[in-house]
């Protein structure tokens, strides 16, 4: 066990003020995410340094398309997770414990000679929510950027201010799970609330400076599809962020406690997609076999070509379009 982050002893017992659950923890139980306990009025890490997923990653997959496109990135995760969806691709995980799922120990060292070793440029904390191994994602981080190896997290964005702003330090990108513009979907369907992912974003994205953002929002048949809600949401988008915000709109499948869905059909994938594209200049499909190019918002020639997970780059000078355009991202 290691000793957590961002608690506060209260009188018979501690509260987590790491995300906006502030779970207030009891001797020898753990908060919702089920990876945090309290043993002996100390708040303590079950998961830091215990990696239940380990892979080498196209960048594409995490998904990322503007940052280092073409690039592998040495991706890991742990059990445990702060919001509850009943549609969770990866709910094994998520919802598993440290008692249930056997894990390896990987220390924060051991992590950054695994990624010199297979010659990626980054380091992607996925697979479960990077919040609830805060710790553990932190410490990799900060031994990553001694050694020039960029970060990575894919998270829900249901996270604290202050333990955000402290994410943001040492983090060079994020894809941030939108999950649905509609807060009773969150509540009833996640166990979240919508504000604090927007909140998350707008942060993200006044540090533009130092972490890249991009945005996945899986699209669910029946669910949170509705033309009103998507274009809803990319107005926002464009007014709060940017339009050169990428968005990707990710195919779901039946899974965990939603069964009962059918597939995403893709010409629904296509017609949020050309909701997005009013206010949005990236906007791609994912979890599907359609292509998903960049395009130059302004002469719309295809810069990069991509077919899943293979792409062929014809960006000049590293971010332009021959027009002149530039196009907006991390691209070396």
């Amino acid at each position: 066990m290691y000793e957590a982050k961002y608690w506060e002893s209260k009188k018979d017992n501690v509260q987590c003020k790491l995300c906006p659950h502030n779970c207030k923890i009891v001797e020898g139980k753990t908060g919702l995410c089920k990876v945090r306990k309290n043993v002996e009025g100390k708040l303590m890490s079950l998961v830091y340094a215990k990696v239940v997923a380990v892979n080498v990653d196209p960048i594409e997959k995490k998904p990322l398309y503007h940052f280092m496109p073409g690039t592998k990135s040495l991706s890991i995760g742990t059990v445990g997770c702060n919001l509850f969806c009943n549609h969770c691709q990866n709910w094994d995980i998520a919802r598993g414990t440290p008692e249930s799922i056997p894990a390896i120990d990987l220390t924060p060292k051991q992590v950054i000679e695994m990624a010199k070793e297979k010659g990626v440029e980054t380091i992607s904390y996925t697979y479960n929510e990077p919040t609830v191994f805060f710790e553990y994602a932190l410490e990799c981080a900060k031994l990553a950027k001694k050694e020039g190896i960029k970060n990575i997290i894919v998270t829900n964005g249901f996270i604290n201010k202050e333990p955000a702003e402290e994410f943001i330090k040492y983090m060079d990108a994020a894809n941030v799970d939108l999950k649905a513009f509609n807060d009773d979907f969150y509540k009833k369907i996640c166990g979240g609330k919508l504000s604090v992912v927007l909140d998350t974003l707008k942060l993200f994205h006044k540090n533009k400076d130092k972490i890249w953002i991009e945005i996945t929002n899986l699209i669910i048949d029946g669910k949170n599809d509705l033309t009103k809600e998507v274009d809803k949401m990319c107005k926002w988008i464009k007014e709060n962020l940017s339009s050169d915000v990428p968005i990707h709109f990710s195919r779901s499948f039946p899974m965990y406690k939603m069964q009962d869905i059918s597939p995403t059909p893709e010409n629904t994938l296509i017609r949020v997609r050309n909701i997005a594209m009013k206010y949005l200049n990236y906007v791609y499909i994912g979890n599907t076999e359609l292509e998903s190019n960049t395009v130059c918002p302004k002469c719309k020639k295809i810069l990069i070509h991509r077919r899943q997970y293979s792409l062929e780059n014809n960006l000049v000078e590293g971010n332009k379009c021959a027009c002149g355009e530039v196009i907006f991202g991390v691209f070396s």
